[in-house]
């Protein structure tokens, strides 16, 4: 079938509801594995999307958004959680590149939160966490690339400890103590928590004001936002929680509150079609598939390097398994960081070529983008643990046919 552009695409998708718009000659194989594999996997509903830098290629959407039987639709829109992330990352590169900060400078400057910060050296006989002053200053990589030793409980053994004994933690707007020196680990965390905090230090707006005028409205994505009007509840999909006997439970539906905070780290909620806008401008080194441009070309390919040498980034062990399985997105392989994005050093087979970009929302919604066959995807579900072996299935599945 001739492929389409986007505007076309819209009225396409508003067109079909549930199912799938059919732009590629494979659609059909994709439609299959998407359906059957929720069915199998008894995920109760997913929506995929595929696409080169300035079309979609395929999208699909099956199962119900709730438990009272609503279709899904390609416009359903999905909690994105640490997805977020990414699009933080291209906001405090926006003011790099402004000159407002510098990547290499300690972000104290800015941030008096991230002053004299205590690292954590272990515990001693009695449990009470033994502390000392850190030595290196964080500065806005060490935030960007997880290096800061800023981490969070889930996925860091002493950290869970920590904030534990603690009883929870830390309150909203404290940071620390650091988990290592900054610079000496890959630990994911709270870098890019503090990196939005950042962003609306510098600039005078909250995240959502800057998201929504520098890089949202100029990428026409109009589903991406913090909150969530009363008009586009319909449009939610449903929160689901894994049961000890491996059954999926729904949360109560109701409209989520405003939050009190924006968090450059999580938050976002977002369609398949808008993340797609976004990955688009990252393969359009820049410049979105509207012809907006957000960051330099420049920029996009440190965005595309390693930041972290020697380090390997992507491996996690969960503390928290009703919030997180194990993390480990390429068993066997070594991975790397660049700015706001997982890289992969070895293809997959059958899939995504080496030095593709990727990560990840903690209710197993998930993207790639393989910038040498200007390619890109995202697969959304919405339901915990993250990285739940069936999703992880289905995304290896889906991943497979689209490049098929």
């Amino acid at each position: 079938m001739t492929q389409l552009n986007r505007r076309q695409f819209a009225g396409l998708a508003v067109s079909l509801g549930a199912g799938a718009a059919r732009l590629s000659g494979g659609s059909a194989t994709i439609d299959e594995t998407l359906r059957s594999g929720i069915d199998r996997r008894k995920i109760p509903a997913v929506v995929g999307m595929f696409a080169n830098g300035n079309k979609i290629l395929y999208a699909g959407a099956f199962g119900t958004r709730d438990s009272t039987g609503v279709p899904m639709k390609v416009d359903t829109i999905f909690g994105i959680a640490s997805m977020t992330k990414a699009i933080t990352t291209a906001a405090a590169l926006q003011l790099v590149e402004q000159g407002k900060v510098q990547l290499d400078e300690p972000v104290s400057k800015y941030l008096p939160q991230l002053a004299k910060l205590d690292l954590l050296e272990g515990f001693d006989a009695a449990g009470k966490p033994v502390l000392r002053p850190a030595r290196t200053g964080i500065t806005l990589k060490h935030l960007l690339t997880h290096t800061s030793g800023l981490c969070y409980d889930f996925w860091d053994g002493e950290m869970f400890r920590y904030s534990s004994a603690a009883g929870g933690p830390a309150a909203a707007g404290t940071a620390g103590p650091l988990m290592f020196e900054p610079g000496t680990r890959w630990q994911y965390g709270q870098g890019i928590d503090w990196a939005g905090r950042l962003v609306e230090t510098l600039s005078g707006l909250s995240l959502e004001e800057y998201f929504q005028a520098k890089i949202l409205g100029p990428l026409e994505m109009r589903d991406t936002s913090y909150l969530i009007p009363e008009a586009k509840f319909d449009r939610l999909a449903s929160m689901y929680r894994r049961q000890p006997d491996g059954t999926l439970k729904q949360d109560a539906r109701s409209l989520p509150a405003r939050p009190k905070t924006f968090n450059g780290g999580g938050g976002l909620y977002s369609t398949a079609g808008d993340y797609v806008r976004f990955m688009q401008m990252i393969l359009g080194m820049g410049r979105g598939s509207n012809g907006a441009r957000i960051l330099r070309a420049q920029t996009v390919e440190s965005m595309k390097a390693n930041q972290i040498g020697e380090l390997t980034a992507g491996k996690m062990k969960s503390y928290r398994p009703q919030q997180s399985s194990d993390v480990d997105i390429q068993p066997g392989y070594t991975e790397k960081w660049g700015l706001g994005f997982l890289i992969n050093t070895t293809a997959y087979a059958g899939g995504r070529s080496a030095g593709s970009l990727a990560w990840a929302g903690l209710a197993n919604t998930y993207y790639w983008i393989d910038p040498k066959r200007s390619r890109c995807g995202v697969l959304m579900m919405q339901y915990y643990p993250f990285v739940d072996k069936e999703a992880v299935a289905l995304l290896s599945d889906f991943e497979r046919a689209v490049y098929a």
